[in-house]
């Protein structure tokens, strides 16, 4: 099980990549096509033209963690295709590497801070 704090930001690329990209190739990638920071931090979803695979790359502080799935039946849930990235929540990413349909459509709930009480 991979797991991430609250604060943790997750970015999801919309488009798809050359899988055999590897790690110099991605943050590149989210370097220069993404405009993101790939020593931030963040954790940053890939998928395949083939809907079966995705790349998951995050900075844990002292290297680069690069985790693939592939799934041996069915595919991911993806959002239509379009240029850039989407910011989801820690859930909605168990959600889409469990493979759970869905994920994307789901708002994430925000609640506002109790304001403190004089």
């Amino acid at each position: 099980m991979i797991s991430f704090g609250r604060d943790v930001r997750v970015f999801v690329a919309t488009q798809p990549i050359d899988f055999r990209r590897g790690v110099h190739g991605l943050v590149a990638l989210i370097a220069e096509g993404l405009g993101g920071q790939p020593y931030s931090g963040d954790v940053f979803v890939f998928r395949a033209k083939r809907l079966d695979r995705l790349k998951l790359l995050a900075f844990d502080g002292s290297g680069i963690v690069l985790a693939t799935k592939w799934l041996e039946a069915g595919h991911f849930d993806w959002p239509s295709p379009r240029e850039g990235t989407m910011c989801v929540t820690g859930a909605q990413l168990a959600m889409l590497v469990e493979g759970l349909p869905g994920w994307s459509r789901i708002a994430p709930r925000v609640t506002n801070r109790p304001q403190k009480v004089a």
